[in-house]
């Protein structure tokens, strides 16, 4: 029974082990996403900046053809030869530069989007490589610790190995069967009469009998092998099984 504990025990630490493991891609990934969202914002906003400055070259490109148009306005001024003709001509350099100003302020509106995109980008650039530098130290940190759960997930196979060598083979293949078809938990112990695993009450026959030990015995409800949990030298072989996962 002791070794069939240690099976179990030693069972859940590479159980264990494989789960940690498994995290480890995924809390790399979330890492890569991490960075992969601030690229894609920082970019986004990269974009919106040319589409402003495209934007502002083409209103000073307004603001001149304007300016050139006004000119060729005042020009008329010294060749009408009405005064219908000259308030026409007044009118249409009033309208001009309503507009240039309109252009202007817009302008100005627009500069000032520039600057604070351009500070925006200046930080966010400088907090993307901040979070690129701690990505790649917490990557780093993670594949240490594959390297760490490879050599443990090695060290428990071989353990596993040497105890099931010292296991009858009928017994090792029910074990394994059990674990398979009982969520990795084929070995269950017994305390106060309920088996600690599916918790369901062992008839008092029964747990009279488990407690003699002289016999291999199943739960009858979950047919996981089972032990005594009060049993002292049992409970110790656990116990250490435990502080050891």
């Amino acid at each position: 029974m002791k070794l069939l504990i240690a099976l179990q025990n030693c069972d859940n630490r590479i159980r264990d082990t494989e789960k940690k493991k498994d995290q480890c891609p995924i809390k790399m990934a979330s890492l890569d996403e991490e960075v992969n969202k601030a690229e894609l914002a920082l970019g986004q906003a990269k974009e919106k900046l040319e589409a402003i400055k495209k934007e502002r070259r083409q209103v000073e490109r307004d603001i001149d053809d304007l300016e050139v148009k006004k000119k060729k306005s005042q020009a008329k001024l010294s060749t009408v030869s009405s005064n219908k003709e000259y308030r026409a001509a007044l009118k249409e350099i009033e309208e001009l530069d309503r507009a240039k100003g309109l252009l202007e302020d817009k302008a100005l509106e627009l500069m000032d989007q520039v600057e604070q995109f351009e500070q925006e980008i200046k930080l966010s650039t400088k907090e993307l490589e901040a979070l690129k530098k701690k990505t790649d130290e917490e990557k780093r940190t993670i594949k240490g610790e594959m390297g760490e759960l490879d050599a443990l997930l090695s060290t428990l196979i071989q353990e596993r190995d040497e105890i099931c060598r010292q296991i009858d083979r009928d017994l090792l293949s029910r074990y394994d069967m059990l674990r398979e078809r009982r969520g990795g938990v084929a070995v269950s112990p017994v305390i106060s009469g309920v088996c600690q695993t599916c918790h369901m009450g062992i008839p008092p026959q029964k747990f009279n009998e488990l407690i003699r030990g002289d016999v291999l015995m199943s739960c009858p409800n979950c047919q996981r092998i089972i032990y005594w949990g009060e049993d002292e030298k049992l409970k110790a072989a656990n116990e250490s099984g435990e502080k050891e996962s």
